[in-house]
C-alpha cells in the first residue's frame, strides 16, 4: 500500500467513493493535533473549542494517554472478556472510588451504554414494567433503542416502527413525568444536562424531584452523562452537583481521552439483573481503553484540572455576558463547566462556517445554539482567542 500523501483535492474524492456519505464533512483535512491545536494538511493551524465531538476534554493527543496506549499495545492488544485482565479490574475500581461505588459494564461509546441501560432497566423490572420515560431535547444514541429513546422526531424520519417502550416528558415539567408513570414503566432515563439538546440545565430541584419519583414508584433512575462525565462539568460527575444519585449511570466521550469506550455503572443489588448471556460489548473494556481509561482518570487527579474547570468557565461566562448585552442577537447564555451553549436568533450555520474560516472551530446543535465543549487544557489565553474571534463573528451578524 502506498504511504504516499495525497492532496486535499484526492483524499476528498476517494471519500466520495469510497465512503458512506452520511456525514457531512468540511473541507479540511486533519492531520495533527496538540492540545487545544488541530493543523491541516495545508498546514493552518486551528484553535479547537469542540474537539473531538466532546471526546477530547484532555485535549488532542493527551501525552499521558499516548504512552498509556504506546505501553499497553505492546503487551496485549485485545482478549475476550471470557478472561481477567488487571487493567479492566482497576479502571472499574477508579470509576467506582469517584461516584457512587457499584460495579462496572465496558462497552466502546455512548449509544452502547445506553442499550446496556435499556436492557438492565427491563431486566430488572418486575413484569409488567418495561416502559422509560426520557425527555424532549434529549438525546441517547444513534442504534435503534438508544434512537427511540431520544425524543427528537427529526432522528425517527424513516425509522419506524421504532422500539415500543418510551414515553417523553416536558424537559423540567415534574407534574408531566408524574402523569406518565403508570404499572408499565420501569425507569426514568435523563441527561442531568442536556447537550445535543442545546446545553439546556435542570431547573432547581427538578433532578431531586425525578429522584423521588423513582423512589416512590419503584423505579430506576438513570442518568446518561455520556457528555457530562469525567469533569466536564467541574465535579467527576454531573450528579455531584446536585446530591441526587441515579440507579444507573452511563459514560462514553472523554471517558479514555480520545479512545473509543464507554461504560455503565450500577450498584451491586441492581448489576446482577444484566446476567450472563443477555449482554455483551466485543472490544468493550479491552486493554488499550481500560489503560487510556486509567491515564485519563490519573491526569486530571494529577493536574488539578477539576480545579481548572470553574476558572476556565468563569472566562467564557464574563466574556460571553459582555457579548449578549452588545448583541441583540443572542437569546441566552448557558454555561455548566465546559458545557457552553449560545442560543442565536437565527441559523448558527454561518456562525460555524465563518469561524472555520478564521481557524477556530466550534458547533452549532439545534440549528440556533452554538456549542462549546473545549478541553481541561486550554490556557486563558486560548480562550480568549476564542471568545475573541467568536464575539467578533456573532456581533457581525
Amino acid at each position: 500500500m502506498s504511504s504516499q500523501l495525497l492532496s486535499s483535492p484526492e483524499t476528498i474524492e476517494r471519500f466520495q467513493r469510497y465512503v458512506v456519505p452520511n456525514y457531512t464533512r468540511f473541507p479540511v483535512i486533519l492531520v495533527r493535533g496538540e492540545g487545544s491545536y488541530v493543523w491541516d494538511s495545508d498546514d493552518n493551524r486551528y484553535l479547537d473549542l469542540f474537539p473531538g465531538w466532546g471526546c477530547n476534554l484532555l485535549g488532542h493527543c493527551p501525552p499521558a494517554v499516548v504512552r498509556a496506549v504506546q505501553q499497553q499495545v505492546e503487551k496485549l492488544i485485545h482478549v475476550p472478556n471470557t478472561w481477567y485482565i488487571e487493567p479492566q479490574g482497576r479502571w472499574a475500581e477508579a470509576l467506582a472510588r469517584r461516584s457512587f461505588g457499584g460495579q462496572a459494564f465496558f462497552c466502546n461509546s455512548g449509544t452502547e451504554a445506553n442499550e446496556a441501560a435499556i436492557k438492565l432497566a427491563r431486566l430488572h423490572a418486575t413484569r409488567p414494567r418495561y416502559k422509560i420515560i426520557t425527555f424532549e431535547h434529549g438525546f441517547h444514541g444513534r442504534t435503534l433503542g438508544s434512537t427511540a429513546a431520544t425524543a427528537q422526531p427529526k432522528y425517527h424520519e424513516g425509522l419506524g416502527p421504532l422500539m415500543a417502550g418510551f414515553v417523553y416528558a416536558p424537559f423540567g415539567d415534574l407534574d408531566a413525568v408524574a402523569r406518565l408513570i403508570d404499572e408499565e414503566t420501569a425507569a426514568i432515563m435523563i441527561e442531568p444536562v442536556q447537550g445535543e439538546g442545546g446545553v439546556n440545565l435542570p431547573p432547581d430541584g427538578y433532578l431531586a424531584g425525578l429522584r423521588r419519583l423513582a423512589d416512590e414508584n419503584q423505579l430506576l433512575l438513570i442518568f446518561d452523562e455520556v457528555q457530562t462525565g469525567c469533569g466536564r462539568t467541574g465535579r467527576w460527575f454531573a450528579y455531584q452537583h446536585y446530591d441526587v444519585v441515579p440507579d444507573v449511570m452511563t459514560l462514553a466521550k472523554s471517558l479514555c481521552g480520545g479512545i473509543a469506550g464507554g461504560a455503565l455503572l450500577t450498584s451491586p443489588e441492581i448489576a446482577p439483573s444484566l446476567r450472563p448471556g443477555m449482554h455483551a460489548a466485543t472490544f468493550g473494556g479491552n486493554p488499550i481503553a481500560a489503560s487510556a481509561g486509567l491515564a485519563t482518570l490519573e491526569t486530571i487527579e494529577k493536574d488539578k484540572l477539576l480545579e481548572r474547570v470553574p476558572a476556565l468557565a468563569g472566562i467564557f461566562q464574563t466574556r460571553l455576558a459582555e457579548l449578549q448585552a452588545q448583541c441583540d442577537h443572542v437569546r441566552d447564555v448557558r454555561i455548566m463547566g465546559l458545557m457552553i451553549g449560545i442560543e442565536l436568533d437565527q441559523d448558527g450555520g454561518p456562525v460555524v462556517q465563518e469561524c472555520l474560516q478564521r481557524k477556530l472551530l466550534v458547533n452549532c446543535t439545534q440549528h440556533v445554539v452554538i456549542r462549546l465543549l473545549p478541553a481541561m487544557t486550554l490556557t486563558d489565553q486560548q480562550a480568549h482567542e476564542g471568545c475573541d474571534i467568536l464575539c467578533e463573528v456573532i456581533g457581525s451578524l
